[in-house]
């Protein structure tokens, strides 16, 4: 089950984006989708039945041209959009997620945890974890983990809350979409690798994030982060062309209606060419590939509110369109 996708006049920035749709009962397929809520199947445009999105970012200086010349022309019937089910737009090789990237989040979380002892007047610690952040961004490294294409879903499908996370939680993040292999390039560089954005939500069960059996060993990222359905995706990969500064993007999570989640890809301490830089030193980045960004203030714990049954995120990023997601249970599915 699903719920249903967000009306035809906010769809996404530029002339077109990439999606994976499937008809009722049909095979999923790659489409070239217009602000006006129309589709184009790119396997019968481009003559390819076994044609996917990976594919095309495999081959994204070619694909890409033939992309603008199909907006542009007249190349073949265009069916609404609606008639379709919207699936995750990309099937990843690889999932590099970020921790900690958010200025203002990372000294809200310093200065709730308070060390013992440490009587200071609020202020003051906000203003040395500032200066700490300050001292991040100019000097230390992204922090980078990886998480499982597998725990990937579509934009508006159901997420299946596993009765054994006691505090499920929200992420919204902006991801970028590698479109060309990328090894050990530079920050100023990085952002040539990249063919377009989307946006994920990368849940978390915050009651799994440090093993109670062994503390010392640090964070359980598998368990954490990766159940089935524990990233939505989606539901467009905007072009990069599109997104004129990826550094000045709104990301906004409601819960239920209500704001959860709203700040500027400006607070964040390492920027998109700083992640995929970094994370090509290590890395061989491939087309397809998601960097995930990290997430701004405003998670359940922030809150004091965590995901339960009936739950509906709605999840949007500037020009990236919007995600809506119910939450179930496992148990009452």
């Amino acid at each position: 089950m699903s719920v249903k996708p967000e009306p035809a006049s906010a769809l996404f920035a530029g002339p077109f984006a990439l999606a994976t749709l499937s008809a009722p009962d049909g095979p999923a397929f790659p489409a070239l989708v217009t602000p006006d809520a129309r589709v184009l199947n790119l396997r019968a445009a481009f003559g390819d039945d076994g044609l996917s999105v990976r594919r095309l970012l495999e081959n994204w200086e070619v694909a890409l041209p033939r992309l603008r010349a199909l907006v542009e022309g007249d190349a073949g019937e265009r069916e609404p959009l609606a008639a379709f089910r919207v699936h995750a737009p990309v099937e990843p090789r690889q999932v590099l997620q970020s921790g900690a990237n958010y200025r203002q989040h990372v000294i809200d979380l310093h200065v709730a945890h308070r060390a013992p002892g440490d009587e200071r007047p609020e202020a003051e610690r906000r203003a040395e974890a500032a200066e700490i952040m300050d001292r991040r961004a100019a000097a230390d490294l992204p922090y980078v983990f990886i998480g499982l294409p597998s725990a990937i879903t579509g934009p508006y499908d159901d997420v299946v809350l596993p009765a054994w996370a006691e505090k499920p939680d929200w992420e919204l993040e902006l991801a970028a979409v590698i479109g060309r292999p990328a090894y050990r390039v530079s920050v100023e560089e990085a952002l040539s690798y990249v063919a377009g954005y989307t946006i994920a939500n990368d849940l978390t069960d915050r009651a799994t994030v440090f093993r109670r059996d062994m503390p010392q060993i640090g964070t359980d990222w598998l368990r954490s982060k990766n159940a089935p359905g524990f990233t939505p995706l989606g539901p467009w990969i905007v072009p990069v062309e599109s997104i004129a500064d990826p550094g000045g993007l709104r990301v906004t999570l409601k819960l239920n209606g209500e704001t959860m989640q709203d700040e500027s890809t400006k607070d964040m301490i390492f920027n998109v060419a700083r992640m995929v830089a970094y994370a090509s030193q290590t890395a061989r980045l491939l087309p397809g590939d998601l960097v995930l960004t990290g997430s701004p203030a405003g998670n359940g714990m922030h809150w004091g509110r965590l995901l339960r049954d009936g739950d509906v995120m709605e999840g949007s990023v500037t020009g990236l369109g919007v995600q809506r997601t119910r939450c179930v249970a496992e148990a009452a599915q």
